[in-house]
């Protein structure tokens, strides 16, 4: 038992009411907070460093309580102080450079990727090009991912989407990796998974960073209408993107990000980017390929064909339930066929 005067007696915590007064009280949110009850009379709360800061909290004013009043607080030391006007302005500057500074390290590794697997294209491929990176990426000075850690987490994240195999209509890029999974190669900082060299199937690319990025690259053209008679004829009227595969694409990149942000204990959340790429310079119709009954392969007459599918994004986090995973690949997957005109179910 705590000692009179001392801690907080456990019947009386009420952690929901701990966060609705940080969602009531603290602008931007911070969707990061934990908290964990340490011992019989701790509660620990749990703030990592925040990519949004700096935070305001809101509350009545010393003199008149009618009248709302924000600060920015920060530590100094031992106790907490209160940003003044210059301090607020570097901080605001500070994250709108941070941000800038994120987008563009994912748009070039996106680019970079787009360029390598489309380089020795003969024929006209779609590619589906996903990259998540941490709003705090870990330093570089941080312990590296081991060859056999980059196994263990492709590993960990095809045994995750395996559970949900019910709900799956296409086995993923995860499964098409299982070839390459025991020996990644070594990168620039990163692991990487490729079936690029292989004959005779798929075109699968990843990458496993040290510091929690991770990047899917996988074809989605490959055999899109071998079930069906008119295959020559669409093939010849533009790029093939086949949808469930585009699905299992989505749910694959979701949990490979989930599996290597558990396994580096990344405490902030990821930005995943997704889109669809031709493989060609030429300007070629997107043409939506899709599943029907009883398994053959079609492209619906009510489709669109269009020239060029924008980028999507979610927001995932490192302590995302499958459940939570799950919506997010359907909101990557709906963003992405909405553009073709189909409303598709995941």
């Amino acid at each position: 038992m705590a000692a009179p005067g001392l801690g907080i007696d456990p019947d009386e915590v009420n952690i929901e009411q701990y966060a609705q007064w940080v969602r009531n009280h603290l602008q931007p949110y911070l969707p990061d907070l934990t908290f964990t009850d340490g011992a019989t009379s701790v509660l620990v709360a749990d703030i990592p460093a925040s990519p949004t800061a700096p935070h305001l909290v809101y509350g009545t004013a010393a003199r008149d309580k009618d009248q709302q009043a924000a600060v920015a607080p920060y530590r100094d030391r031992d106790h907490t102080a209160w940003m003044a006007e210059r301090q607020l302005e570097r901080a605001y500057r500070d994250r709108f450079t941070r941000a800038q500074h994120a987008d563009d390290a994912l748009q070039h590794l996106f680019d970079h990727t787009r360029q390598m697997v489309t380089a020795q294209q003969e024929e006209l491929p779609a590619w589906f090009i996903a990259a998540a990176r941490p709003e705090r990426p870990l330093p570089r000075t941080a312990v590296r991912t081991t060859r056999q850690d980059a196994t263990a987490v492709v590993t960990a994240a095809r045994a995750r989407i395996d559970q949900q195999a019910e709900s799956r209509t296409a086995p993923g890029p995860l499964t098409g990796l299982q070839v390459v999974t025991d020996n990644p190669r070594p990168g620039l900082r990163r692991w990487v998974l490729s079936t690029l060299s292989l004959r005779g199937g798929r075109e699968i690319y990843a990458q496993l960073h040290h510091d929690g990025t991770v990047l899917l690259a996988a074809n989605l053209s490959w055999h899109a209408l071998r079930n069906n008679h008119r295959a020559d004829e669409f093939a010849s009227l533009g790029v093939l993107v086949h949808q469930d595969y585009l699905g299992a694409c989505c749910h694959d990149v979701c949990a490979l990000t989930s599996e290597l942000a558990r396994h580096l204990r990344l405490d902030s959340g990821l930005l995943l980017n997704a889109a669809i790429a031709a493989g060609t310079s030429k300007n070629v119709p997107l043409i939506p390929v899709v599943v029907g009954f009883p398994g053959f392969t079609d492209v619906p007459d009510h489709a669109r064909h269009p020239h060029k599918i924008q980028p999507v994004t979610t927001t995932l986090l490192p302590a995302d339930s499958d459940q939570a995973l799950k919506e997010s690949a359907k909101e990557l997957f709906t963003d992405l066929m909405n553009q073709f005109g189909p409303d598709p179910q995941l």
